[in-house]
């Protein structure tokens, strides 16, 4: 995981090879994240997620979300959403883009903007 400092506050960027496919590889990133370099957020590659966590129906997606609600730490996940059909799919990445825990963003750059403005 690669440290970014942006306004005097830590992101951790995920590498793309890291694969996410349970709830307990996020708690192990979350922690060292935080522990080691105390991230306040966290950047994925959407390749990164299982592609469960897509499919809201298998409440991957929940999961993962509601550990970052419990530890106060925020998630972006960078990538290209525009294959996706499914309806709640979109209403999920677009609430969740007007929150402030998770951001769904095309780049890199836009990631860092949203976690740390």
């Amino acid at each position: 995981m690669n440290v970014i400092t942006r306004n005097n506050r830590s992101i951790g960027v995920v590498d793309k090879e890291m694969r996410i496919t349970d709830v307990q590889t996020m708690l192990d990133l979350m922690a060292s994240a935080h522990y080691n370099s105390e991230c306040i957020g966290v950047v994925l590659y959407k390749e990164s997620l299982d592609e469960s966590f897509f499919e809201l129906k298998t409440g991957f997606a929940g999961e993962i979300l509601q550990k970052f609600a419990n530890y106060n730490m925020k998630l972006a996940v960078v990538g290209d959403y525009s294959h996706y059909t499914s309806k709640s799919l979109r209403d999920f990445i677009y609430e969740s883009n007007k929150g402030n825990l998770a951001f769904f963003k095309d780049t890199l750059d836009e990631a860092l903007v949203a976690l740390v403005p």
